[in-house]
């Protein structure tokens, strides 16, 4: 511990303090690189969330002691990569998140001996407003939505009753398309006893109307939605069958389809002359007879029995006989009835755009080649088979080859194979490879750039003091005999005294010596001074 201390002292406290700062400094760094490395993967858990459905989760994360992180002001939450499905399962076991709504479970912690009926309506109003809200927003592109509902009551003595009608605002990401605003207009209207579809209206964030509740609003976005529907599956038709022939991307296709919505009913009666059968008949027949006198009138004549003898003499004279028959037939009668429903195709135009044929030349380059008329006539013939096509209808079939501004590139996919086919690496573990990778680099730069300057200072610091020390350690010993050993120092005073006189007498000869014979010292100085330049 001594030689310790004593260590520590000859370093000098300027030395010792930059020496415990830099290894502070150095503790921290790596502390932070060794926490940031060995921390768990963060990941989403839920994202879009409103204050209360976050406050209630961040209150369950610490009563179970998870980590998590907290973004977007407390709308995004993130755990541990490893707990993200069982903290899914366990908060929705507790019924988290709520969506910010209130549902049926208004009715779990009710008093329904102490409440009246009004209350009753109300609850039972708002927790069918909170679910129907919490089924749209399970529809994708919708953010969030807010439901109000109307359900008015009977008037007494009153015989008609009121409509119910729905208004929701919606906060989607992006735009709707035509059949979700109907499925949510259904959704509702089905949901809702006495709703119908018409008297549902929606309203985005923005402020635009979606859904005016209106029929006609109804049936105009039907019969879009129909055509555009049969558009776009013809359409991907030509395209199937064209591109496989030129090559895919390299064929446009345009096709517009004229749609009547008008509903006609028609009913005809069609007789049949020869089908008929005898429904009844009836039979007459009449029969008289007439005598004629001579037209005398005598009193014999006139006798009864002279009368009546005459009559038997002679012969009748005018005698009739009639027949009438009556048949009644059924004649065979057929109805039919004809109801045409909306949406007949009364016209299909298409249009076709190919591109040529590519092929390259003796340099390599590609060259573009129109394609024949007879190839054209069998792709036009091809559409028209796709489409159903109808000569009496006024279909159009249009193909043309023209070049495209861009010629056609094959990409290059270089799928990775052996050892590295077999790795499958997520977005997540890429960036976490990444931030490893950073981590390292920066403690590399630390050390080369920051400790390693430090430490060859403290070292050269050292050497410089050593080398000071080794320079001067008979003056440093002297002085310490010296004050020590007064007898030693006037010792070594008398011996330095005797060389100094021996070495003045030295000096003093040599000085005789070149009085006498100037001409040789001055040629044994020349030889000094010329030895440098020669060597």
């Amino acid at each position: 511990m001594q030689g310790l201390l004593d260590f520590l002292k000859g370093l000098g406290a300027a030395r010792l303090t930059a020496m415990i700062a830099v290894t502070a400094a150095l503790i921290g760094f790596f502390g932070f690189v060794i926490m940031r490395v060995t921390a768990p993967q963060m990941t989403t858990l839920f994202t879009d969330l409103g204050m209360d459905d976050s406050s209630s989760i961040i209150k369950d994360l610490e009563r179970q002691g998870i980590p998590f992180e907290i973004r977007n002001e407390g709308s995004v939450i993130l755990v541990p990569k490893d707990k993200v499905t069982r903290l899914r399962m366990k908060l929705a076991e507790g019924g988290l998140p709520k969506g910010g709504g209130v549902g049926y479970e208004i009715f779990d912690k009710s008093d329904a001996l102490g409440t009246t009926s009004f209350v009753q309506n109300i609850n039972h109003l708002r927790a069918l407003e909170g679910e129907l809200a919490r089924t749209i927003r399970a529809i994708d592109r919708i953010q969030a939505a807010r439901v109000h509902l109307v359900l008015p009551e009977r008037p007494l003595f009153s015989r008609e009753t009121p409509e119910p009608s729905a208004s929701i605002v919606v906060r989607v990401r992006g735009a709707l398309d035509a059949a979700q605003i109907r499925a949510i207009r259904h959704l509702v209207a089905s949901a809702v006893n006495g709703l119908k579809p018409q008297r549902v209206s929606i309203v985005d964030e923005a402020g635009q109307l979606l859904a005016d509740g209106t029929q006609t609003d109804i049936d105009q976005q039907v019969g879009d939605e129909r055509r555009n529907t049969f558009e776009k599956r013809m359409r991907k038709q030509v395209e199937d069958i064209v591109s496989s022939v030129v090559g895919a991307g390299r064929a446009r296709v345009q096709l517009s389809a004229d749609f009547d919505f008008n509903r006609i009913t028609q009913t005809s009666d069609r007789y049949d002359p020869e089908g008929r059968v005898l429904r009844s008949s009836q039979t007459r027949e009449e029969q008289s007879a007439s005598s004629e006198s001579n037209g005398q009138v005598t009193v014999n004549n006139e006798l009864p029995g002279n009368q009546q003898n005459q009559q038997q003499q002679q012969p009748p004279r005018d005698q009739s006989k009639k027949t009438e028959e009556t048949n009644n037939y059924e004649i065979s009668r057929t109805t039919k009835t004809e109801v045409t429903e909306a949406g007949r195709v009364n016209r299909i135009s298409v249009a076709v755009l190919v591109d040529g044929a590519y092929s390259k030349n003796e340099k390599g380059e590609l060259v573009y080649k129109e394609r024949s008329k007879e190839e054209l006539d069998r792709i036009a013939a091809l559409v028209r088979s796709a489409i159903g096509f109808d000569q009496k209808r006024g279909d159009q079939v249009e193909v043309v080859n023209l070049k495209f501004a861009d010629a056609p590139t094959v990409p290059q996919i270089n799928e990775p194979s052996g050892f590295l086919g077999m790795l499958q690496f997520t977005k997540d573990d890429v960036m976490y490879v990444i931030e490893l990778a950073v981590m390292m680099l920066l403690g590399i730069v630390v050390v080369f750039m920051v400790v390693r300057p430090l430490v060859k200072k403290i070292i050269a610091s050292d050497e410089v003091a050593a080398a000071l020390k080794s320079a001067v350690p008979a003056l440093t010993d002297e002085t310490a005999q010296a004050q020590a050993h007064a007898q030693q120092t006037a010792t070594l005073i008398d011996v330095a005294q005797v060389q100094g006189q021996v070495h003045a007498q030295s000096v003093h000869r040599v000085g005789e010596l070149a009085d006498r014979n100037p001409g040789e010292a001055a040629a044994i100085i020349r030889q000094w001074l010329a030895e440098p330049q020669q060597q």
